[in-house]
């Protein structure tokens, strides 16, 4: 599933092709990803100039004149510009077509993406109850701290939570407990302030080195200009199971921890 980096870089993919354009028409091949395009999305958005593409958490928002297309990538879904017209294959199941001659293709074989429109972006009820952005001030190891105390659930699951902070998805999550030196199956509740102020500081730095480097290519994603993100060949953890430890050497083993895998180091983690 694309995370974070991978959303943003799709963003600062297309933006520069979208922003300042008007929109020539919507072509809707396929309503039903998982909730079903609104009928009237073409009515509402042909004609508009896009003023600004935005990211919250891992929701794209296109901002136009009059309102705004919300969307996610779902699984397997990638937005990417083509020429406007060209032939789409299967899985392509809308066109934005630009009066540049573009047009912004959405693909998701899988159909688990969405495409909303609302007039308050912000306040939908798939963002409104959303915790801070990781890369801002808002997030911190005293936000970590703070609402870890008395929760008894593992470490890991807490800071993928939305309400806790955004973005953190399983990828990174993994990768930032092991620079941490944290294990993901300790209890939230148990680990001290010193340690989640080093774990917010490594967050916001994986993240923005995934960002820089396109992302990380797992299954199918490709960023909003074609191309694979890079960020893969720097993990030290994730899809690593019963690998040696790049740090210690050590055999890395695998859990499970609120139904994702987990991969992590017993010595260089505790």
């Amino acid at each position: 599933m694309p995370e974070l980096p991978e959303v943003e870089t799709t963003r600062r993919g297309i933006a520069p092709h979208l922003e300042g354009q008007r929109v020539s028409r919507v072509i809707v091949r396929e309503r039903r990803l998982r909730w079903p395009i609104p009928e009237d999305l073409d009515v509402r958005l042909s004609g508009q100039r896009i003023v600004l593409v935005e990211r919250r958490a891992k929701y794209l928002l296109i901002n136009a004149e009059v309102g705004t297309l919300i969307s996610h990538l779902g699984m397997s879904g990638n937005l990417r510009l083509v020429e406007a017209g060209s032939l789409a294959a299967k899985h392509e199941h809308v066109d934005i077509e630009l009066e540049s001659g573009l047009a912004l293709r959405y693909t998701d074989p899988r159909r688990f993406g969405a495409m909303l429109w609302s007039l308050d972006p912000l306040n939908h009820e798939l963002l409104a109850r959303l915790g801070p952005e990781p890369l801002t001030e808002l997030f911190d190891g005293d936000r970590l701290f703070k609402l870890s105390r008395g929760r008894s659930m593992a470490v890991k699951p807490f800071i993928m939570d939305n309400a806790v902070v955004v973005g953190v998805g399983n990828i990174y999550a993994t990768e930032a407990l092991f620079a941490a030196g944290i294990d993901p199956r300790r209890a939230a509740g148990g680990i001290s302030r010193a340690r989640y102020l080093r774990l917010a500081v490594e967050i916001k730095r994986i993240l923005a080195a995934a960002i820089e480097r396109g992302g990380t290519t797992l299954r199918d994603f490709i960023g909003g200009d074609g191309q694979p993100g890079y960020f893969q060949q720097e993990l030290f953890v994730y899809g690593r199971a019963y690998e040696a430890c790049k740090v210690c050497g050590s055999e890395l083993r695998e859990v499970k921890l609120g139904q994702r895998a987990s991969v992590f180091c017993l010595k260089c983690q505790r």
